[in-house]
């Protein structure tokens, strides 16, 4: 069994942060793979399901980010579940906007609901990575977090979150690689060739006759000259 934590803030005022791109991924995953109802346990929202071969939990907190560890610890205490077994979704601004990285273990770097969650159960949990870009200065990131997602950025969200979700299964199963093959497929998709094709020739004729060169006009014949004429041609 394993458990997809998404990390966000809850309610409507929230729903469409930037910050909140971790519960927008269990959404789409939700939704994509047939997962019960959300309903109210261990202080946030959960839903169960199946990828792949592996029972899946899926927990969005509703403590609000700062305190996301609480209901974490909660559903991993009921369900047995190790910290080698929980996979996070959050929100990084140190990736450019649609690039994704997947993490074992390691610091926090900053982020408050993972601050919470190492106080909690420690570090050695996997995170995924999801890349909101940052706003250039550290004192507009607060604003920036808490704010909507563009327009301009609503193609490039939708691409990573249906990688995120076709993906999903070979996360269940511990295949990174084929995981982050999938997001790439989708957030970087191969690029055909731009080069352009023969046209299609007609059917081959057999060669026709030869043309015979064209006769050249002949300059007309200089009358005879004596020798002292030609003589004298020399030194013109």
């Amino acid at each position: 069994m394993k458990l997809f934590a998404g990390l966000g803030n809850p309610g409507a005022k929230y729903a469409a942060n930037r910050h909140n791109i971790g519960f927008m991924a269990l959404d789409r995953i939700a939704a994509d793979h047939g997962f019960g109802p959300w309903r109210k346990a261990y202080q946030g929202l959960v839903a169960e399901g199946r990828l792949g071969a592996e029972r899946v939990i899926l927990l969005k907190p509703e403590t609000f980010m700062n305190l996301s560890g609480q209901s974490v610890q909660a559903a991993m205490t009921f369900y047995k579940i190790p910290p080698a077994d929980l996979v996070v979704f959050h929100d990084e601004l140190d990736l450019a906007p649609g690039k994704l990285k997947v993490k074992m273990g390691g610091g926090h770097a900053g982020h408050n609901g993972l601050r919470s969650i190492h106080a909690h159960i420690g570090e050695a949990y996997g995170r995924i990575r999801l890349g909101i870009g940052h706003p250039g200065h550290k004192d507009a990131v607060a604003a920036y977090v808490l704010h909507d997602f563009a327009k301009a950025d609503q193609d490039w969200l939708d691409l990573l979150l249906t990688g995120l979700s076709e993906g999903a299964p070979a996360l269940a199963g511990a295949d990174a690689a084929k995981f982050q093959n999938a997001v790439a497929l989708r957030t970087n998709p191969p690029r055909s060739s731009t080069s352009a094709q023969s046209a299609p020739l007609g059917p081959r004729l057999p060669p026709g006759p030869k043309a015979e060169p064209t006769a050249q006009p002949l300059a007309p014949a200089e009358p005879d000259k004596t020798p002292m004429q030609r003589l004298m041609d020399k030194f013109r």
